[in-house]
């Protein structure tokens, strides 16, 4: 959320506006300061009635300045660490898909090498006997 209040220093009624980072709408034409909101439904706005000073001394300590410059490589950083985790994603799904398919070709290589199947036809061992009747 965006916490963005400019309260002066005896200023009452002031309305705070909480909105994501990403319904902030900008354009070169709004003067420096101005925000405009993509989708107005998706902020939350509350009303301060009067100052509250141990709050306002808490927000003024959370406070966090940083240079422009930084932006992009903290954009370039964070790219890198979502590129990292979909590759080792992708590591992990391709090594599951390869241990199925080698569990089902070993499979299918020891039936074709195995015995199992070759009694399932309804043969007979030798142990059994031998009948003339199906000699010819």
């Amino acid at each position: 959320m965006i916490f963005r209040a400019r309260v002066g220093n005896k200023k009452d009624n002031v309305t705070i506006v909480y909105t994501p980072w990403a319904n902030l709408h900008k354009n070169a034409g709004m003067a420096t300061g101005q925000v405009g909101f993509r989708d107005p439904k998706r902020t939350k706005k509350t009303l301060v009635p009067t100052r509250l000073n141990p709050t306002i001394n808490r927000l003024e300590k959370t406070r966090r300045a940083r240079p422009v410059d930084d932006l992009p490589a903290d954009k370039e950083a964070h790219l890198a660490r979502q590129r990292a985790t979909k590759r080792a994603e992708n590591e992990r799904r391709q090594k599951e898909e390869d241990g199925v398919a080698r569990g089902r070709r070993e499979e299918k290589e020891r039936r074709e090498r195995g015995y199992e199947d070759l009694m399932a036809e309804g043969g007979r061992s030798n142990e059994e006997g031998f009948d003339e009747d199906d000699f010819m």
